[in-house]
């Protein structure tokens, strides 16, 4: 039967020369094949406070980099930053059906009464 632990009888280091090793440099900046860039920000909110998650990766120059942090905000500020998303969002879809109305019937009949 074997024994356990088992234990390793002692080894002496070997010499190896200074030259033996070739370091390779970074590669060139100008030539990235590949990039990648992923953001994610999630705001919840219960009772007087907003909790805030975010998360930030990419890929750029052949170094992957993520960040990440959690947090909790006052409700009022929670209460601005969904007022300015929905702002946003209503002239953005201002904006698409806007440029869309021109295929609707009844902007045919306003543009030929003119």
């Amino acid at each position: 039967m074997s024994k356990y632990p088992v234990r390793l009888a002692e080894r002496s280091l070997r010499e190896i020369a200074k030259d033996a090793v070739d370091v390779i440099g970074p590669a060139a900046r100008a030539n990235t094949f590949v990039r990648f860039r992923y953001s994610y920000t999630e705001i919840s909110a219960s009772g007087g406070n907003a909790h805030v998650k975010s998360r930030n990766t990419r890929l750029e120059d052949g170094k992957l980099t993520s960040e990440a942090f959690e947090g909790d905000l006052d409700r009022g500020a929670y209460e601005q930053i969904v007022g300015e998303a929905q702002h946003h969002f209503l002239g953005q879809t201002a904006l698409l059906l806007q440029s869309l109305s021109w295929f609707l019937p009844s902007s045919w009949k306003q543009s030929s009464d003119d």
